[in-house]
């Protein structure tokens, strides 16, 4: 190999806290559906498009010139439009001149706030397994995870310790990080979860972030219906909210997100989200100001849906023989293999497109500690009907002969 003067061979050139952050497991398993010719059931994204008047809106604007810079907070339509639907949904009201920050998806939002917040060696309290986006971003400021796990109990229901969360409380937490309803576990928090949370925020005078990106897919048969931790006694002015409209407007490559909160936290996150993308999305950003509007048939609709396409997922994963632990919310059911005879779920993900044709993605990897979800894999049934049929298809032939 040919190096120029004074370049070091075979050093890794990204910084050390980087270096345990590969290619995204999303993208992985993506690849290797690509390859094989698999049903892809392993990242997260609709294969329909959204709602006809928002792709209209859209156009219509890609056409009359909203094709440079936007404001940096995000145009007045949009922020306007996160605020009103906050306040119908949830009753909760923001200032959509100072309160509300528009980025370029969830994952920007939650990014921005980590860095923003979070001096080297400040700690955040997250709840595993996390969507994979997080541990990176507590990295990219130099601050440190602190998980605290979920543990399915005998009917497949997530909780955590609360015992475990205060232990996980120190003085050099700056943050809790929540995400509910929860990916890839598919629980929604209770109010007496949020409760604890909310109270351990208060006694040691914490901020909270909130990622709640399924706020509209909650199933009937959940324990609890969705309830933003900013909505409790005392949080309003602690929490900052952030959401997108990917999942719920099935737009996911628009990349339109929000965070709304307090002032302070909006204008912290601003200053730093202005030299990560600077703005995003302006055409895009009309037609989410629309969509936003919808009527809540809409939201029926999309939720009773997206319960139909699980209860579809579940009964295909039970006939093929796992134990499946059936979400409340999100679109991702998480199943044990131990059944299927499966010991670790990362090569039960690597063998099964070349078993049968489907991709799924290994929990394992959400964890800090990966025998915690070893014998968990994760399916996405945000999928037509017919995908989801053809995939139970090919997954029955894993079932053992009786």
């Amino acid at each position: 190999m040919v190096t120029s003067p004074g370049a070091p061979a075979d050093i890794d050139p990204l910084v050390r806290r980087m270096r345990p952050f590969g290619t995204t497991i999303f993208a992985e398993m993506s690849a290797l559906a690509v390859r094989t010719g698999a049903v892809n059931l392993g990242q997260g994204f609709p294969d329909t498009d959204g709602p006809t008047v928002m792709l209209t809106a859209a156009t219509e604007a890609l056409r009359s010139g909203h094709n440079q810079y936007p404001p940096g907070p995000g145009i007045p339509a949009l922020r306007t439009a996160v605020a009103r639907n906050q306040q119908r949904f949830w009753g909760l009201d923001y200032d959509p001149e100072t309160e509300v920050l528009i980025t370029a998806g969830a994952t920007e939002a939650i990014t921005a706030a980590i860095l923003a917040l979070c001096e080297p060696g400040d700690e955040v309290v997250c709840f595993e397994p996390y969507y994979d986006s997080y541990a990176a971003a507590i990295a990219l400021a130099g601050a440190v995870r602190r998980p605290v796990t979920l543990r399915p109990d005998g009917d497949g229901r997530y909780a955590f310790d609360p015992a475990a969360l205060r232990a996980a409380v120190g003085p050099r937490t700056r943050l809790v990080l929540l995400n509910s309803p929860h990916n890839p576990t598919g629980k929604v928090f209770t109010v007496a979860e949020l409760t604890t949370i909310a109270a351990i925020c208060q006694e040691h005078d914490i901020w909270a972030v909130t990622d709640e990106v399924y706020e509209h897919l909650v199933f009937t048969d959940a324990d609890t219906p969705h309830v933003p931790l900013a909505t409790l006694p005392g949080m309003r002015d602690r929490t900052l909210r952030v959401s997108s409209a990917g999942k719920t407007f099935s737009c996911t490559g628009w990349k339109i997100g929000w965070a709304s909160g307090p002032a302070a936290l909006v204008n912290a996150t601003a200053r730093v989200k202005q030299f990560l993308t600077y703005v995003n999305g302006g055409p895009l950003q009309p037609a989410i100001a629309v969509a936003l509007d919808l009527p809540d048939s809409y939201y029926t609709g999309l939720r009773q849906n997206m319960q139909t396409q699980r209860d579809q997922l579940v009964a295909g994963l039970s006939e093929a023989g796992f134990r499946v632990l059936v979400p409340e919310g999100t679109y991702f059911a998480t199943a044990d293999i131990s059944a299927l005879g499966g010991t670790d779920g990362i090569e039960f993900c690597l063998s099964l497109p070349e078993r049968c044709g489907v991709v799924a993605v290994p929990t394992q990897v959400f964890y800090d500690e990966p025998d915690a979800g070893r014998l968990l894999v994760r399916f996405a049934f945000c999928k037509r009907p017919e995908v989801l049929a053809e995939a139970g298809r090919r997954l029955a032939g894993l079932r053992p002969a009786d």
